[in-house]
């Protein structure tokens, strides 16, 4: 099990926050607190790299919908940078892959 470090940075188009290690049962409810406190514009974007993302459960998967839900709230968008295969799929198979904007990189995720 890995711990749960989330970097946070700003981008022309909105916030970005790196989210490495582990985001299971034990480490999901930091994202969330996390994302509950993030201002996001109106019209930005919020992207959340997960190019560190070792593992992602159910726990996981939720913290990402609250995300969504978040941005949505805000009147932004949310972007999914960098999702690991195993994630992808997953969101694939929920039919998550629907709701959310997903690019191959941070840099992608962050252009106008």
């Amino acid at each position: 099990m890995s711990p749960l470090k989330i970097i946070e940075r700003d981008a022309e188009t909105g916030p970005v926050l790196e989210v490495i290690g582990d985001l299971d049962f034990a480490h999901a409810p930091e994202l969330r607190e996390r994302i509950s406190r993030l201002v996001v514009p109106p019209g930005r974007r919020l992207v959340l790299d997960l190019a560190g993302l070792e593992f992602c459960d159910s726990s996981g998967i939720t913290a990402l919908i609250a995300a969504h839900s978040h941005a949505e709230a805000a009147r932004a968008d949310v972007v999914l940078a960098a999702v690991p295969a195993n994630t992808l799929r997953v969101l694939h198979l929920v039919g998550l892959d629907q709701i959310f904007t997903v690019q191959p990189d941070s840099d992608s995720a962050t252009r106008h």
